[in-house]
């Protein structure tokens, strides 16, 4: 039977994983290489045993590459951290994905303002 507001319980598990997470990286994390990162989105495993935690930032480059190598060297970390925040059965192993998402948006972006911009009269 669906709850009265149409949100699962994995739905607020999800949701309450990504707020803790962010605040933990946010306050807790002493790893100076993982900085401007945004948590968009989390997905979880019917078993709860995995979740994939997407990312974005506005860093490039080598940058973004050693904001990706900090985030997997502290997931242990961030995991024992949630396990003590999040009282679900089993805390998954977190494993986090770069989101491209933002990226092409705004390439998509500026795709449409260019083909606007080049069908107007000259």
């Amino acid at each position: 039977m669906p709850n009265q507001r149409g949100f699962s319980r994995s739905d607020r598990v999800v949701e309450q994983i990504r707020r803790e997470l962010a605040d933990l990286i946010r306050l807790e994390l002493k790893d100076p290489r993982v900085t401007l990162v945004t948590l968009t989105a989390v997905e979880i495993t019917p078993d709860y045993a995995h979740a994939k935690v997407f990312y974005t930032t506005l860093a490039d480059g080598e940058q973004r590459v050693e904001i990706e190598r900090g985030l997997k060297r502290s997931a242990g970390f961030l995991r024992r951290e949630l396990g003590r925040r999040v009282r679900i059965h089993h805390t998954p192993e977190l494993h986090f994905v770069y989101d491209t998402s933002v990226e092409r948006g705004a390439q998509l972006s500026q795709l449409i303002d260019a083909a606007v911009q080049s069908d107007k009269p000259q």
